[in-house]
């Protein structure tokens, strides 16, 4: 466990108004809204506040009523939130939606070569056999926290073959970074950057395997999720700017800072526990709470970035919106911070 020196109360104030700007937000069924509410319903985890709680499950009872759009593998993403309600609430409607989600994962997305997901942002066919970190977060995750829930263990094995394929597509072994994108028809990685928020999906997604799966250690593929992040983190440390933080393309130093990158690393090294990681994550703190506005905003946060022809194409990504995707690793973030035990489970 990591101990890091904080403010509590500030920290639950910061929490209470990115929480509220959050949902003041009219983000549509997809995933920025996906990731986002992962992250308001990591801070009820944290806070047990109904306050919270309640507009949150009228939210989505609204969606439910409007009518869902069709399925894709990012918009699964939407999921957590849904089986996050069904744990507070144990209401079946929640749990009904989350299992067509997994339904449509395990019979009609588009998979290719050993079961792979491909990455879908639409019901189209949007990159051929591509494989991209986002994946883990948005649905591997979902699968995982899907099959403990209901003891399925067909699940839990095609989650954790989602993880130990990503890490064979998209990490470099010799150092640990995790490149954006993979493409298995051309076997490269397309332009070839070590994207920040990639490696944030990769780390945070993998840090929450151990807990997430009961005796985790029974299951040979986790013992490759460890050993990805470990190497993995151990490369990001050694990263971090002066001001806490990770760039947009983590070894570019002419790249701009990038908040839901850092939070999303930050949120890894604390749910992951290794004492070593306890200055990163402390200078972490500083950096993302310097970010975040009275009103609860999260700034510098880069727009929605597909695998970019060149390093320019990356540099030149707008940071000038608050966006979902960086309020829920934000919040993700401050919830592990203010957990006792080491850990949220949401």
């Amino acid at each position: 466990m990591i101990n890091i020196d904080f403010d509590r109360d500030h920290i639950l104030k910061t929490m209470d108004a990115m929480v509220k700007k959050t949902m003041q937000m009219d983000l549509r069924w997809d995933w920025p809204c996906g990731v986002a509410y992962y992250g308001v319903s990591a801070a009820i985890d944290v806070t047990g506040s109904e306050e919270y709680l309640e507009p949150l499950r009228a939210r989505i009872d609204e969606y439910m009523a409007l009518g869902l759009p069709a399925h894709n593998v990012n918009a699964c993403a939407m999921g957590h939130c849904l089986l996050s309600l069904y744990d507070e609430t144990q209401d079946e409607k929640y749990l009904d939606i989350a299992r067509e989600k997994i339904n449509y994962l395990r019979h009609d997305a588009l998979r290719f070569g050993e079961k792979v997901l491909q990455h879908t942002v639409s019901s189209k066919n949007d990159f051929p056999e591509q494989a991209w970190a986002d994946t883990l977060f948005m649905a591997a995750l979902l699968m995982l926290r899907f099959g403990v829930m209901q003891k399925d263990e067909e699940l839990i094995n095609d989650a954790l073959n989602q993880y130990y394929w990503h890490i064979e597509f998209l990490q470099n072994k010799a150092d640990g970074l995790w490149y954006h994108g993979y493409n298995h028809l051309h076997r490269d990685h397309m332009s070839g950057f070590f994207w920040g928020r990639a490696n944030a999906w990769a780390a945070y997604t993998m840090s929450v395997v151990g807990r997430t799966l009961p005796e985790a250690y029974l299951y040979p593929q986790f013992m490759d999720i460890n050993c990805s992040l470990r190497d993995q983190l151990s490369a990001l440390k050694e990263l971090q700017t002066e001001n806490g933080l990770w760039r947009t393309v983590l070894v570019d130093e002419e790249s701009y800072e990038e908040l839901s990158a850092s939070a999303g690393i930050a949120a890894a090294m604390l749910a992951s526990g290794n004492p070593l990681h306890t200055t990163y994550a402390q200078r972490a703190l500083k950096g993302i709470l310097a970010n975040i506005t009275e009103d609860g905003r999260l700034l510098n946060v880069s727009g929605g970035t597909a695998v970019m022809r060149d390093l320019e194409g990356y540099r030149q990504i707008s940071r000038k919106w608050v966006q979902g995707w960086g309020q829920g690793l934000a919040l993700t973030f401050l919830a592990e911070l203010l957990n006792d035990k080491g850990g949220v489970v949401i």
